[in-house]
């Protein structure tokens, strides 16, 4: 099969990856303008883009589909079917309709559950026993074609957003390996999403991240995991924002009211609305992040209350 790619950031590597490994042809790959990126705000590709580059692979970059010259650029490929991972633009129709096998994606989610942005992040705040990748056709409305295949992956008590995504991206590269077999076959099988299942994934806000010591242990332990490694949770240590990126639930049966602090000297417990949670690593402004043992070193938290 010819086979178009568009895809942009770290996780759509592994797929694309695996598509120049298939056999088949990948005539183009579409990725997202450079961006301005570092300290000098200097133009860097994309990781799809410098992968494709690597692979001797044609580059394409519109900043959207609205110029008839870029719709035809793609017609002229006549692509069996075009491969879509975190390209990051809403595709016409116009696109969709092109190959002549339609438009396939793999999406962060085990759907219909968290269509949207930010499935791995609400996936792991939600406090979700799992989580996986979708392979499904492209139509219109948001992540809701057809699934062609799911891949699966426990949450553990331990994960954060940042390695899931990690084991995300490759699951979604063994799916689509094994769906693009099965469409150049003929056998692939499509099952129509259940409506009545589905939950939305909306886009992560700054914002999120501060926590709000009122909520539970468990509650603030998905939160911090569920926010790393953006926008990082946070909270306030003497009128400084502490970023906290990673926490669990403490068996501490000390008595403490919602963050107030307490430290043995080795650990960092803080009050919650309903138990006690451990800060295991913290970083002030303009500071590295730091085990907590390291923290407490140099930062004395007697009679802290975190938040204020």
């Amino acid at each position: 099969m010819k086979i178009i790619f568009a895809g942009t950031p770290e996780f759509a590597v592994p797929a694309l990856q695996t598509l120049i490994g298939s056999g088949h042809e990948v005539c183009a790959v579409y990725t997202q303008p450079d961006r301005p990126a570092g300290r000098g705000r200097k133009l860097t590709p994309s990781p799809v883009k410098a992968l494709a580059l690597s692979a001797g692979l044609p580059v394409y970059q519109p900043e959207n589909f609205k110029n008839a010259s870029d719709l035809a650029q793609l017609q002229a490929f006549a692509a069996d079917l075009m491969v879509v991972v975190a390209y990051g633009l809403i595709l016409p129709q116009a696109v969709i309709d092109t190959p002549g096998l339609g438009c396939i994606n793999i999406h962060g989610s085990l759907l219909p559950r968290w269509r949207g942005a930010a499935p791995i992040h609400r996936a792991v705040m939600a406090g979700d026993a799992e989580t996986g990748v979708t392979i499904m056709r492209i139509v219109k409305k948001l992540d809701a074609g057809d699934m062609l295949h799911k891949e699966t992956c426990p949450i553990g008590e331990h994960d954060t957003s940042s390695e899931l995504h990690d084991k995300l991206a490759q699951l979604g590269a063994t799916g689509l390996a094994k769906v693009i077999a099965q469409i150049a076959e003929g056998t692939v099988v499509a099952e129509v999403q259940d409506e009545a299942l589905v939950t939305y994934a909306h886009k992560l806000e700054k914002a999120e991240a501060m926590l709000d010591w009122a909520k539970s242990a468990v509650e603030l332990d998905r939160q911090i995991r569920g926010l790393n490694a953006w926008p990082v949770a946070q909270t306030l240590y003497r009128g400084e924002v502490l970023r906290i990126w990673r926490a669990e639930l403490s068996d501490s049966t000390i008595k403490l009211d919602p963050g107030e602090a307490h430290s043995d000297g080795k650990h960092l417990d803080v009050g919650t609305g309903a138990g006690v949670l451990r800060l295991l690593e913290v970083q002030l402004p303009g500071g590295k992040r730091i085990e907590t043992p390291a923290f407490l070193n140099a930062h004395s938290v007697a009679n802290l209350r975190l938040g204020l």
